[in-house]
């Protein structure tokens, strides 16, 4: 608003219209007056630079000198809180991204600062010459505001003032996290090898490791399976080849049953396809392959067995190894420094018991307020005679503007009535111009008539 206000008119006569309540600025060098020339101008002292920041205009305030003071600590507020601001953005970036290079920090707690100050200046400049009627409603949504930016800049400062507090919390918590890890990793993967994937609880905590006694169990338990399908498998084999041979055995053992043929004795027809029929059915059937692959099953089975009486031995410091390997890529995946864990760490350690909750909350509200001071330093003071007098110049800002306005609108309206004036006076002198120029044509016209009268009169009279 400040910024708004009306440029103090020159001379002594315009600041008496402004403020006719005000006494005349004492005589006398001008206060705070700079100690040093530069070549030319005076340079101005710091605390007009300090009183610059929330806005103040020091012609005003030349009319209450009392109130430098004041205003000068206000700004200095000011550029305490966006110091603050600025220091806690670089410990939070210290804090959080400890691989980015010192450079970036300060550029980004740079930019915060500018930040911080820019805001809390507009906040406390948008303040004066409020009325003290409506201070309360204006003031209240800038300190919604302020407490708002508190908030930004307190916790990474909070965070500093626990760090030891903080950085032990999360590693306590990493541990007990890494523990319950482990255990779930060992619950799932028991040394005997009995099979978890049925465990709603053991899901994605399975491991893969080979030689499992429960793995050579399965295996032995199918191969033993394999084994008495296969057996069953060749004894219907076996069975049915000693029928068949049975079959070719009657029909071709028997002498009796030879007939005569061609000077000698031979089997029957019968016996031929007996002895086909079961000669074609051993080769086809497969039966010594079979006898072969139900050896190698056998085999099999006693080199399992004797693998699965071994095997905790060498299973044992395998899975062991596995559990730690995963355990140990666990704890290198937890975050120890994310913004995230700090907080959650924070507010652990804050809630442990009553007192770290009532320091931590003491703290929250201590820097918040420091955070919020600017505001509440101006919600606390008061109307102040510099407001008083800033809105004494704004009302006789308006006032001149209005009247400014008036005048104008007077004085378009006269031109706009005199412009009328002299377009109604032009179209009357148009309108007598044209009537002179029409009589002046008509006289003409009973000249000439009467002219030409006269000329025929006179040759009448003398033919």
């Amino acid at each position: 608003m400040s910024a708004d206000a009306p440029a103090r008119p020159s001379g002594r006569a315009g600041e008496e219209a402004d403020f006719p309540w005000l006494p005349a600025p004492a005589p006398g060098p001008a206060p705070e007056a700079p100690r040093g020339r530069a070549r030319g101008r005076r340079r101005p002292p710091p605390a007009v630079y300090l009183r610059r920041l929330i806005g103040v205009r020091e012609d005003v305030l030349d009319w209450v000198p009392e109130e430098r003071a004041r205003y000068t600590w206000y700004g200095a507020i000011v550029l305490n809180t966006a110091l603050l601001g600025g220091a806690s953005m670089a410990l939070a970036i210290a804090t959080i991204r400890d691989e980015l290079p010192l450079a970036v920090a300060l550029v980004v707690a740079a930019i915060w600062f500018w930040v911080v100050l820019a805001l809390d200046s507009w906040l406390v400049s948008s303040t004066h010459g409020i009325p003290a009627k409506g201070r309360l409603r204006a003031l209240l949504p800038r300190l919604f505001l302020s407490v708002l930016l508190g908030l930004a800049i307190a916790e990474p400062l909070l965070f500093q003032i626990f760090d030891k507090e903080i950085r032990q919390e999360i590693s306590v918590g990493h541990k007990r996290d890494v523990e319950a890890y482990r255990g779930s990793l060992m619950a799932c993967n028991p040394v005997d090898g009995t099979a978890t994937a049925g465990r709603p609880d053991c899901a994605g905590f399975q491991l893969n490791v080979p030689g499992s006694p429960g793995a050579l169990r399965e295996q032995i338990a199918r191969n033993a399976a394999e084994v008495k399908e296969r057996q069953a498998q060749v004894a219907a084999i076996d069975k049915t080849l000693s029928e068949k041979m049975a079959a070719e055995q009657r029909e071709c053992d028997y002498q009796k049953k030879y007939v005569w043929k061609n000077g000698g004795r031979d089997v029957t027809e019968t016996c031929k396809r007996a002895r086909k029929d079961a000669t074609a059915y051993s080769e086809t059937s497969q039966a010594d392959q079979h006898q072969k692959d139900l050896a190698a099953l056998i085999q099999k089975g006693r080199d399992l067995t004797a693998q699965e009486a071994t095997a905790g031995e060498t299973y044992r410091p395998a899975l062991v190894k596995a559990i730690d390997e995963r355990t140990r890529s666990h704890e290198q995946s937890l975050d120890d420094d994310g913004l995230l864990t700090s907080a959650h760490a924070l507010g652990t350690v804050a809630w442990s018991d009553w007192y770290a909750g009532f320091v931590a909350v003491l703290l929250h509200i201590l820097l918040l307020t420091v955070d919020a001071m600017p505001v509440l330093a101006k919600l606390m003071s008061g109307p102040t005679s510099y407001d008083r007098a800033l809105t004494g110049r704004l009302e006789a800002g308006r006032r001149r503007h209005a009247e400014e306005l008036q005048v104008r609108h007077a004085c378009e309206a006269a031109e706009h009535e005199a412009r009328r004036h002299r377009s109604a006076q032009e179209a009357a002198n148009g309108m007598d111009a044209v009537e002179h120029t029409y009589r002046l044509a008509q006289s003409e016209r009973a000249q000439a008539f009467r002219t030409e009268l006269d000329a025929r009169a006179a040759r009448l009279r003398n033919p």
